[in-house]
């Protein structure tokens, strides 16, 4: 079993580059249980899921996050692979991502383990972004540069049943 859940994160903290599979846009066929559990075994790193021009499907997703866990455990042990999906909002400004934080919201929610924000262009933009990943109670870095977390809490049930499934 890996160290930590997300085994991107796990290799990039001992100096090891990740290699991931994924398209750049699904079709609606990509997100269904059937996948994830064909996926759970993927030789990469970590899956991106492109939601930047691929359908917003969160019930799609789940699906597929579903699947991940069913078919799982990975060959390196961990629970899924890693999975990111492309946000579908342009990271121009920290009022077009906040105004658009419910997808954000909405993605995590599904048990994925990280977002990538396309096209961030201002550090303002990037602030917005990690404030609206982030519960309240995460506070590194607030008051220097960052302020708090608006994400609130309620869906990190579905993540804590598949960890707790495994992890007992």
């Amino acid at each position: 079993m890996g160290e930590r859940i997300n085994r991107a994160i796990e290799l990039l903290e001992n100096d090891q580059p990740i290699y991931y599979t994924g398209l750049h846009s699904f079709s609606r066929d990509f997100l269904t249980y059937e996948q994830g559990k064909r996926d759970s075994t993927v030789w990469a790193d970590y899956i991106n899921i492109g939601m930047e021009h691929g359908p917003f499907d969160m019930s799609g997703l789940e699906a597929y996050m579903d699947g991940l866990v069913d078919g799982g455990p990975t060959p390196s042990g961990h629970i899924t692979p890693t999975v990111i999906v492309e946000l579908p909002v342009q990271g121009e400004s920290a009022e077009i991502i906040r105004y658009n934080s419910w997808q954000i919201r909405q993605i995590l929610a599904r048990g994925v383990h990280g977002i990538l924000l396309c096209e961030a262009t201002s550090p303002e933009a990037v602030a917005a972004f990690v404030e609206s990943c982030r519960y309240k109670l995460n506070d590194i870095g607030v008051g220097y540069g960052l302020k708090e977390g608006t994400r609130g809490v309620g869906s990190e049930f579905k993540a804590k049943r598949k960890v707790n499934f495994y992890w007992g």
